[in-house]
């Protein structure tokens, strides 16, 4: 923790200068230390860079050492490695012809206990647009122009859009848990580690699917109302009654009479209706006049009329 108290502090995050040739390893890295770097990029190609560094806070010197650093994040080490970034940045755009900018910087400490111990934390985060090349493809390490050393206990994590695959990586990362993983001590040559990612095939089935099965959902309810409606339709005339004679009445009442045996002594009015073939109003004002002698009974079921042998 001693470095920290010199120029060379910023050595926490040294190895953030990736794109600077023969800049990795420039300086040393504290004892006992670690350092993440989790990459989150978007869509659009925007890298969401966030650096943890942790160190053992072994005694209370270490501790004494680190809040005097904590005190000087913002003032002190959070414009140095944001004058770095920037410069790295340049490089970049200038090795790729792309348009990079970085912004929202931040810079935060906290010290965390742990089974394990007591340590140090410093954050630091900040947006890097253009980092990724965008278009059929999202292709990532270009940026890296001047290549990538991570020392040990220093873990490279990045992390890609949800509905994108890996098409390619080179080299293979070492775990695949919430994104693609390196471990280090190990170096990258430039432009590594070089990603590709694609959309996941078929982005519409879901879409297409989901359609589907609204449409049968629609013509199920759409049946339903029509048979439901159909069924609760009631017994009205559906015009003036056909004159009958007297001859044709009596024909037209036995008929009634016959297919009510036929169907166990009761019948829907809309099936009579149906099976002799005639008018509604004609059967109704038959209806009618069996109702009035007795001969059948009327039981109303719903909108509908039950006609039962008396």
């Amino acid at each position: 923790m001693k470095y920290m108290t010199r120029n060379s502090a910023i050595a926490l995050i040294v190895l953030l200068i990736l794109c600077i040739p023969g800049s990795a390893g420039a300086a040393p890295v504290p004892p006992d230390s670690s350092i993440t770097y989790t990459i989150t990029v978007g869509e659009d190609g925007t890298g969401i860079w966030h650096v943890e560094y942790r160190t053992l806070l072994a005694s209370d010197d270490d501790l004494n050492v680190f809040d005097n650093y904590a005190k000087n994040v913002s003032t002190l080490y959070l414009p140095q490695f944001q004058d770095l970034m920037q410069r790295s940045v340049a490089q970049a755009a200038a090795a790729t012809s792309r348009k990079m900018e970085i912004t929202d910087f931040s810079g935060d400490t906290v010290i965390q206990t742990s089974p394990t111990g007591r340590y140090g934390v410093v954050f630091y985060s900040f947006s890097w647009r253009g980092f990724a090349r965008t278009g059929d493809q999202l292709t990532i390490g270009d940026a890296f122009a001047g290549g990538l050393y991570l020392a040990k206990d220093h873990t490279l994590i990045i992390q890609y859009p949800a509905g994108y695959t890996v098409s390619l990586a080179e080299p293979a990362p070492d775990q695949v848990r919430d994104g693609l993983i390196w471990y280090g001590q190990r170096s990258f040559g430039a432009g590594e580690p070089r990603l590709v990612f694609e959309r996941s095939g078929f982005p519409w089935l879901p879409l297409l699917l989901g359609s589907v099965l609204a449409i049968i959902v629609i013509a199920g309810l759409l049946f339903i109302i029509k048979k439901r409606h159909r069924n609760e339709a009631p017994d009205e005339p559906d015009g003036a009654a056909v004159p009958l004679s007297e001859a044709d009445l009596v024909s037209l009442e036995e008929k009634i009479i016959r297919l009510l045996k036929t169907t166990g002594g009761e019948q829907y009015q809309s099936e009579i209706v149906k099976n002799l073939g005639l008018p509604k109003s004609t059967v109704s004002a038959t209806l009618n006049d069996l109702h009035r002698r007795g001969v059948i009974q009327k039981v109303k079921k719903g909108r509908e009329n039950l006609i039962r042998l008396t």
